[in-house]
């Protein structure tokens, strides 16, 4: 069985923009799981992911207020196709993330973290696979959005696509 997922994070709605980019509601309505790491800022976003997507698994982050913290875990573990997911907002810094990661999450084979705003895809020495989305809404210092796309096929991740959003003008709100 083939099971495909939309993973995001740092959508900042409605500070970083006031919607989320069509391309990813199609993904999200597209796919088998939604997968959210954090820093959603208004329960509105969850509450229409829960109404157009099959299934949804998300963690609160750090600009997330009580209501989305009262819906959500801090950290969330679910499985597809015998593969171990884990999604959390924060691993801490980059340096020594790895390390980190192979110590606090020895149960998993993938973790989803956000709170960056930069896609990572690395593969610790252990093989736990971390995978960041970077942010549909905010790019921050990166050339683009960005979301991933996961593939799990016969117990493994067969694929993996971050994908680049075009630049947005309407909606998307100044620093």
């Amino acid at each position: 069985m083939v099971t495909r997922l939309l993973v995001v994070a740092d959508t900042h709605l409605p500070t970083r923009a006031k919607v989320l980019p069509e391309q990813v509601w199609s993904a999200a309505e597209a796919v088998d799981v939604v997968v959210h790491a954090g820093d959603w800022m208004a329960a509105g976003l969850l509450d229409e992911l829960e109404q157009r997507a099959r299934r949804v698994i998300g963690v609160w982050g750090n600009n997330d207020g009580d209501d989305l913290r009262a819906r959500l875990p801090e950290v969330a573990r679910f499985e597809v196709e015998r593969v171990r997911f884990g999604v959390v907002h924060e691993t801490g810094p980059s340096r020594g993330r790895e390390e980190r990661c192979d110590e606090l999450y020895p149960d998993l084979d993938v973790l989803v973290f956000g709170h960056s705003h930069i896609p990572w895809d690395t593969t610790t020495a252990s093989g736990l696979r971390l995978l960041n989305p970077g942010s549909p809404t905010d790019r921050r210092r990166q050339p683009h959005c960005t979301y991933l796309t996961l593939t799990v096929d016969g117990g493994a991740v067969t694929q993996s696509t971050l994908h680049r959003l075009p630049p947005r003008t309407a909606g998307v709100r100044k620093r």
